[in-house]
């Protein structure tokens, strides 16, 4: 199994973070007992100091260099990764995608409709490089501007609708697509350390959505426990 995390600022992280990557790489190490790797482009931190992606200050330097692969970016959207994933599956032969996009494309750049289309260009991509990828999709969590401005919340809830219809839409049997469910313990004030990025805690729950979707619906390791 060669498993891509694919995300925006809340999958890179940024310096001093464990990130949801090192909790998702816990896990199977703990639960999988089938061969796997994490594979990717990229493979460092967002460092605010430098406004780069040029860190390598994970907050457990024992996590090895091999398993911090990645394909994610601070402010980068489904907009962008849709032109690059297709690549990337395809030199990386990852065929499992754990994707969490989408809210810097609705706070930034796309309007609820356009992100979803992107979504299918994204998915798109994919199954050209690999026609039996398959992926889980984690949905929007709104983050401290949905709770204070309407409009943006309510592009967040259009948005996730449209994203689980593209999730029926697209799965196939040869290439299944699942919807993982947004954390049901997340909270603003303890699962984030700014209203958006993922604290600790916010980790773990972000891993355990991704795990026990995979482990319910493939078999893949077991319920997360943290």
């Amino acid at each position: 199994m060669r498993i891509m995390c694919v995300g925006d600022s809340m999958t890179i992280g940024s310096s001093g973070d464990f990130t949801w990557r090192y909790r998702m790489w816990q896990h199977l190490n703990a639960t999988y007992p089938g061969p796997y790797q994490l594979v990717g482009p990229r493979d460092t931190l967002y460092d605010p100091a430098t406004d780069a992606a040029d860190s390598v200050a994970y907050a457990d330097p024992a996590f090895p260099a091999k398993a911090r692969r990645h394909l994610a970016g601070w402010g980068e959207g489904w907009l962008h990764m849709a032109p690059l994933i297709e690549d990337a599956v395809r030199a990386h032969r990852a065929d499992t995608l754990l994707v969490s996009l989408g809210l810097i494309d609705l706070g930034f750049y796309t309007d609820p409709e356009q992100t979803a289309e992107n979504v299918r260009r994204f998915v798109a991509g994919a199954r050209a490089a690999r026609p039996h990828v398959r992926a889980v999709l984690m949905p929007v969590i709104p983050n401290v501007r949905a709770l204070v401005d309407a409009d943006f919340g309510a592009q967040c809830t259009r948005f996730n609708e449209l994203l689980a219809k593209a999730v029926a839409d697209l799965s196939t049997p040869g290439s299944p697509l699942l919807l993982a469910s947004e954390p049901a313990d997340w909270r603003i004030d303890g699962s984030t350390y700014d209203g958006t990025h993922p604290s600790a805690p916010g980790e773990h729950l972000l891993a355990g959505a991704f795990a026990d979707a995979m482990h319910q619906a493939w078999e893949i390791g077991g319920p997360y426990v943290h």
